[in-house]
């Protein structure tokens, strides 16, 4: 009797258990289709991501990316509207009608000054100096055109109800136009966000992710200009405030909480040095764990760059080029897409693709560790790190303004390390297409849950509400009068792109961008 009450119990608890996942199941076939759809697709994600990569463009100049990109929408059926938010290369491409609207959307920038050529295990740059996708940009957009695609199929075939609208990260490592897109109304109708990120693992998460916000801000001090020998004593120094506020800013550190994250770097040091320069810049990031805390450190910087203006005799303004709020994912999506993750699995590598990963992670003295088989445990507040502040992503902008979770893709190597040329290494070769592959089916398979599951959507709304906003609420330092910081990179760009031009990838001529550029895969000794 004993055991026949256990045997009850545990049915009881599994019952309870799976039947969250069983309401926000679309049905099998329709699953299997988009699956079917997406891998119909594998050979036109390779070229997306190939492509993409090629074009290594940096924030707010992703022209090439952006053009590419909606053209495919486009042919695709998608209305795309282009500089939206003021942006010129964002857009949104909207499809469907009726049902809810599910927002998808990845990042599309690269890093400056990683240029590399892909597929050698060894760090050499395609062009000295560009930048290059060493975060791995290149692969999220196509992944989530690919999985649109089959979604439309599918919903098309069964007249599904429902809207896609996707969406670039644009600018995303100067964490520069997600706070604008909100501000703007991108997502006012919205009812549920999907975003995708690169990573070397397959996962998705909820609660407060532990990750910092941010807020980016250019100081720039004005003194006047005078002979550095002959008369310094008529002269006000714009660097000496520059100088200064740093000095100042680093002395405070000590006094900071132990999450905060704050780093700058002068941008403007005025010309020579026998001319005492009129103006100077400094630009910081200043990053912590809630919205309050962000506000303070950012007053802060604010303050202290008045006390070095008035000390060295200068002024000062400042200028916001960007913010990001904290993340925080939301419980029933992430759970949904959990299991989806699950049914999809690790992509199915090849000997050539674990001996490649090895060889990059020996020539550049990482960690060995084989590229990941097996899917880890959905990342839940019980069993993540706690974390003592870190990174920043202008996602949690979106996620605290509608229900959002971000999906974790497995297109990289492991232990590569972040904004650098390690991680570009592999993001044009089978392991990145791979891994989007795998990413675009699970994204395709919980967008019809949402489609098709109402109380899905309405949990979300549900643990949004009464769970994510009795943590905290969104107040972004940003206001109607900040603008995107459009110019950025424009500079660079426009000295480094003839050069970058002739390694664009064409498909018409090359199967993959390895063939195009002359590389065998694997490749298995510094070139």
């Amino acid at each position: 009797m004993t055991r026949m009450k256990t045997i009850v119990a545990s049915l009881a608890l599994a019952s309870t258990l799976l039947t969250p996942m069983a309401q926000a199941a679309a049905p099998k076939a329709m699953k299997t289709a988009a699956a079917a759809a997406v891998d119909a697709q594998a050979k036109q994600v390779q070229v997306m991501v190939d492509q993409v990569f090629s074009y290594a463009e940096p924030g707010f100049q992703e022209v090439k990316t952006s053009e590419y990109l909606t053209k495919i929408l486009e042919d695709n059926g998608f209305t795309v509207t282009r500089g939206v938010a003021g942006i010129p290369t964002a857009f949104t491409a909207t499809w469907g009608s009726g049902g809810p609207l599910i927002a998808l959307g990845s990042d599309i920038d690269d890093v400056l000054g990683v240029s590399q050529i892909p597929g050698i295990p060894n760090i050499k740059p395609l062009v000295e100096g560009a930048p290059g996708h060493g975060e791995g940009h290149n692969a999220g957009m196509p992944l989530v055109i690919a999985a649109a695609i089959a979604v439309k199929q599918v919903m098309e075939k069964n007249k599904i109800p429902g809207r896609l609208m996707l969406w670039p990260g644009v600018a995303e490592e100067l964490l520069g136009t997600k706070a604008y897109y909100v501000r703007d109304g991108l997502f006012k109708d919205v009812d549920a966000c999907i975003f995708t990120h690169v990573s070397n693992d397959f996962n998705t998460g909820y609660g407060e992710m532990g990750n910092n916000g941010m807020v980016s801000v250019e100081y720039t001090f004005h003194g006047k200009t005078a002979h550095s020998a002959g008369m310094p004593w008529e002269g006000r120094s714009a660097l000496d405030g520059v100088e200064l506020m740093d000095v100042a800013w680093n002395f405070r550190r000590e006094h900071l909480p132990l999450t905060q994250r704050s780093h700058y770097v002068i941008t403007n040091g005025g010309g020579q040095p026998n001319v005492v320069p009129d103006k100077a810049s400094v630009w910081y990031y200043f990053r912590e764990r809630d919205f309050k805390s962000i506000r303070e450190l950012y007053e802060l910087g604010n303050t202290i760059s008045e006390a070095a203006a008035k000390a060295s005799g200068t002024t000062v303004t400042h200028q916001i080029l960007g913010y990001a709020a904290p993340n925080f994912g939301n419980k029933p999506m992430a759970e949904a897409a959990y299991a989806n993750i699950k049914a999809v699995g690790m992509p199915k590598w090849s000997a050539d693709d674990q001996a490649f990963a090895k060889v990059v992670q020996e020539t550049n003295q990482r960690k060995v560790e084989p590229l990941r088989t097996e899917i880890g445990d959905l990342s839940t507040p019980e069993n993540r790190k706690p974390s003592m502040g870190g990174g920043s992503d202008d996602i949690g902008d979106i996620m605290w303004t509608v229900p959002t979770i971000t999906i974790r893709f497995p297109s990289n190597i492991p232990n590569m390390i972040g904004h650098n040329v390690t991680s570009a290494i592999a993001m044009a070769t089978p392991i990145a297409h791979k891994g989007a592959v795998a990413g675009a089916k699970a994204l395709a398979m919980t967008v019809l849950d949402l489609m098709t599951t109402p109380k899905l959507v309405a949990d979300a709304k549900t643990y949004f509400k009464d769970v994510q906003l009795k943590t905290d609420s969104y107040a972004p330092v940003i206001t109607a009068q900040d603008k995107p910081a459009i110019w950025l990179n424009e500079k660079t760009m426009q000295l480094l792109r003839p050069g970058m031009e002739k390694y664009y990838y064409d498909p018409a001529k090359y199967d993959t961008y390895l063939d195009q550029l002359g590389v065998k895969y694997p490749t298995l000794t510094p070139q």
